[in-house]
């Protein structure tokens, strides 16, 4: 296990949310969140994670693992921002899994950004992330 998922492993609370791992270019970083948000995806710079005590620790870590277990083909990317992408109240069904259909959505929006991200198909989870909500 790599030291940023014992630091994952060591959060405690109540339930976690589903994330993708990803490493965007900084240079398209605010493109990429505006055009996820428009399909409700969620971008979340990890080193501004609001649920970990050392956000920006816990992303250097995550990043570095990620560039050296690719053996050298995320190498380009050692220095990109890495996010994590929830998925939007309209892809979720109360405690259900997350449909299959929002899977594919938000591999397909990845797709469309090859070159400027890196990632690997699947999710994994982190203690809930908070959405400051406006008033109704």
């Amino acid at each position: 296990m790599s030291e940023g998922s014992n630091i994952i492993g060591s959060m405690t609370g109540p339930g976690h949310e589903n994330v993708a791992t990803v490493l965007v270019d900084p240079a398209v970083l605010d493109d990429f969140e505006l055009d996820l948000m428009t399909s409700d995806f969620r971008v979340w710079p990890v080193h501004r994670a609001p649920t970990f005590p050392d956000p920006q620790r816990l992303a250097f870590q995550l990043r570095r693992s990620l560039v050296e277990a690719s053996q050298g083909r995320w190498a380009d990317a050692a220095d990109w921002t890495l996010v994590w992408i929830t998925f939007g109240e309209s892809w979720l069904d109360g405690d259900e899994p997350i449909p299959w259909p929002a899977h594919a959505a938000l591999w397909d929006k990845l797709a469309e950004y090859r070159g400027r991200v890196r990632y690997h198909l699947g999710l994994g989870g982190v203690p809930h992330l908070s959405v400051p909500h406006e008033p109704s």
